[in-house]
C-alpha cells in the first residue's frame, strides 16, 4: 500500500524530531478560536441548518495561516438542510493525499473511501478529507490544527452539522493528526480514531482534557508508538490502567479491549492485531483488505455509540421510536439482496432492504436466522440482537423511513465455524421478503 521510500521518510521523521511548536499559531482567526473554546456538550445544530446549502461536494480551497489550503468535501446524496449531520474528517498518511482518502484507491476504490467508513454511513454523515502540505502533517506552530478550525468554520456556516458529532480518523501520520486534535481540540471533537500513529505532532498541545479515544495498532508495527499515545487518554478519561490482551504473533487475528472505569461518555477502546504498519487489517490473512477488514466496522460502532445529537426539526419522514405495526396479514412488501464476503473463520454480510410496496415504511425490524456457528461481532446502520440464532436488526435514528421503491443498506461482521452461508429467509415488520 505504501512505498518503501514513504516508510523510510516516515521513520526518519519519527526519529529525527521535526521542529514542532506547542501551541496553535497566532494567525488563527477569532472565529476559529471561538470554535475551539466551545464546550462540546453545549453545542448543537450549526448555523448552516435551515438554509440552502452553501457548499457542494468536491475539492474546496480555503485560506489558513496565510496559505491556500484545500480539502475534499462529500455531502450525503439525500442532504436535508433541516437535519444536522455527523461530521467525519479523514486524514491521509505521510506521502498520501486527500484523494487517496476520498476514493479509497490505495486499498480498494470506493469500498475503502474514508477508511471504509463512507459505505457504512448510508448518507448519514458529511465526510471531509483535508490535504496536508507536502502530503504530510508537520503541524508546525499548530498550523494544521488551525487549518482544521478554518474547515469547521466554513462547513458549519454553510451546511447543517450536528456540532456534538464531530469525529477525526487517520492512519500513520494521519493518525498523529487525529491525535493532535485529541490534544488541542478535545472540547470540539466528540471522538478520535488513531491508527498506527508514529508520534505526537505538536507535543500534544493542551492534552489534559478527556475525549473518547479509539486506537488500533499492529503488534508487528515497529514504527508506531500507539500504546504510549493511548495511555495519555486512558489517564485523561479516568480509565483503569491495564495492559490489554493482544493476539499472538502468527494468529492473523485481532483483540479489541474496552477499558473499564472510564468517565461516562469518554470510553477508550484498543484494537491490537497481528500485523504491521497497515491501515485495513483483516483476520485470517496478512495485509490490507477493503472488503474484509474489521477495522471500519469497529470504528463506526465506536463513533455512532454517541447517537445523532440533537433531534432534527419536525419532518413527515422522521421515524417513530419503534417500528410501526404492520397491517393485518403482513402486507408490507420488501426485497432483500445479500452479499457475503467470507474468509477462514470470519465474514462480512452486506444487506440491502428495498421497500417494494406502495406505502412508506416508518420504523422497521428485519428478522433472520444465522446459520449455525455464526456469531455477529459488529455491525453498521442497524442494531443487532441477539448475536447468533434468530437475530433482529432494528433501524437506527437516521434510516427508519424507507419510501416506496427506496432501499436501506445495513450489514455486519461475524465469525463462523465453517458455514459462511447467508440466512435462508428475511422478514420485515412481520412480512416475508423476497430474496434477490
Amino acid at each position: 500500500m505504501f512505498g518503501s521510500a514513504a516508510l523510510a521518510a516516515l521513520l526518519v521523521l519519527g526519529l529525527g524530531g521535526t521542529a514542532l511548536a506547542g501551541r496553535s499559531g497566532a494567525a488563527a482567526s477569532a472565529q476559529a478560536d471561538s470554535v475551539a473554546a466551545a464546550e462540546v456538550g453545549a453545542l448543537a445544530a450549526s448555523a448552516g441548518c435551515g438554509r440552502a446549502p452553501g457548499l457542494a461536494s468536491g475539492t474546496r480551497t480555503i485560506s489558513s495561516g496565510g496559505q491556500s489550503r484545500s480539502y475534499i468535501l462529500r455531502i450525503p446524496a439525500n442532504y436535508n438542510q433541516n437535519n444536522p449531520y455527523r461530521l467525519v474528517l479523514g486524514f491521509h498518511w505521510w506521502g498520501g493525499t486527500a484523494v487517496d482518502v476520498d476514493t479509497g484507491q490505495t486499498v480498494q476504490r470506493d469500498v475503502w473511501s474514508y477508511y471504509g467508513l463512507q459505505r457504512l454511513a448510508n448518507n448519514s454523515t458529511i465526510f471531509v478529507a483535508p490535504q496536508g502540505i507536502g502530503n504530510g502533517w508537520a503541524n508546525s506552530g499548530g498550523s494544521d490544527v488551525t487549518f482544521v478550525d478554518a474547515i469547521l468554520a466554513q462547513i458549519e456556516a454553510n451546511l447543517c452539522v450536528e456540532t456534538t458529532q464531530r469525529f477525526a480518523v487517520g492512519f500513520s501520520y494521519g493518525g498523529a493528526m487525529s491525535y493532535a486534535l485529541a490534544c488541542a481540540r478535545a472540547n470540539v471533537f466528540r471522538a478520535v480514531a488513531v491508527y498506527g500513529a508514529p508520534r505526537e505532532l505538536s507535543g500534544c498541545s493542551g492534552g489534559t482534557q478527556p475525549i473518547a479515544y479509539f486506537g488500533a495498532h499492529g503488534i508487528g508495527d515497529n514504527i508506531a508508538s500507539g500504546r504510549a499515545l493511548r495511555d495519555r487518554f486512558v489517564r485523561n478519561n479516568g480509565c483503569t490502567a491495564q495492559n490489554p490482551p493482544e493476539p499472538p504473533g502468527g494468529s492473523l487475528s485481532h483483540r479489541t479491549t474496552t477499558y473499564s472505569g472510564c468517565r461516562a461518555g469518554y470510553p477508550v477502546v484498543w484494537a491490537a492485531f497481528d500485523g504491521g504498519h497497515i491501515a485495513a487489517p483483516q483476520d485470517g490473512a496478512p495485509g490490507d483488505s477493503g472488503s474484509r477488514t474489521w477495522l471500519p466496522g469497529e470504528t463506526w460502532n465506536f463513533f455512532t455509540q454517541f447517537g445523532g445529537g440533537t433531534t432534527p426539526p419536525p419532518n413527515p419522514t422522521t421515524p417513530p421510536p419503534n417500528p410501526t405495526t404492520p397491517p393485518p396479514g403482513g402486507t408490507s412488501a420488501c426485497r432483500v439482496a445479500v452479499t457475503v464476503n467470507a474468509w477462514n473463520n470470519g465474514l462480512t454480510e452486506d444487506i440491502t432492504v428495498t421497500n417494494t410496496g406502495s406505502s412508506a415504511i416508518n420504523g422497521w425490524s428485519l428478522v433472520f436466522t444465522l446459520p449455525g456457528g455464526q456469531t455477529i461481532t459488529g455491525g453498521w446502520n442497524a442494531s443487532y440482537s441477539p448475536t447468533s440464532g434468530q437475530v433482529t436488526a432494528r433501524n437506527v435514528s437516521y434510516n427508519g423511513s424507507i419510501a416506496p421503491g427506496a432501499s436501506v443498506g445495513i450489514g455486519f461482521q461475524a465469525t463462523h465455524t465453517g458455514n459462511s452461508g447467508r440466512p435462508s429467509s428475511f422478514s420485515l415488520n412481520g412480512s416475508t421478503c423476497t430474496i434477490a
